[in-house]
């Protein structure tokens, strides 16, 4: 799992019908560095799909790959990442180590 900030939203014209109810939003992945507020270079964006109801701005959680499938067994989406989680704070202990 990973965590990001959504900065966009995808409108599509057509979508699978097992993915109606969600949407899709354009997300960057964060970095501890990013995090702790130690960098400014960003990882590159990806797309999620986000049956939460995440907005512009927020922090989320998400998986990826064969994980972000896992919350529909058994009838599967096709997915590539997926919003596991809407995040209201994050606390990082120890980043040093």
């Amino acid at each position: 799992m990973r965590i990001g900030t959504v900065i966009g939203t995808v409108t599509l014209s057509e979508r699978h019908p097992s993915l109606a109810g969600g949407s899709y939003r354009v997300v960057v992945p964060l970095s501890l560095d990013n995090l702790t507020g130690k960098s400014q270079v960003f990882a590159e964006e990806l797309v999620v799909y986000d049956d939460l109801g995440a907005g512009h701005g927020s922090t989320i959680a998400f998986s990826e790959g064969v994980e972000a499938a896992q919350p529909f067994a058994p009838n599967y989406k096709p997915l590539d990442a997926y919003n596991a989680a809407i995040l209201d704070q994050i606390e990082i202990h120890n980043a040093e180590k």
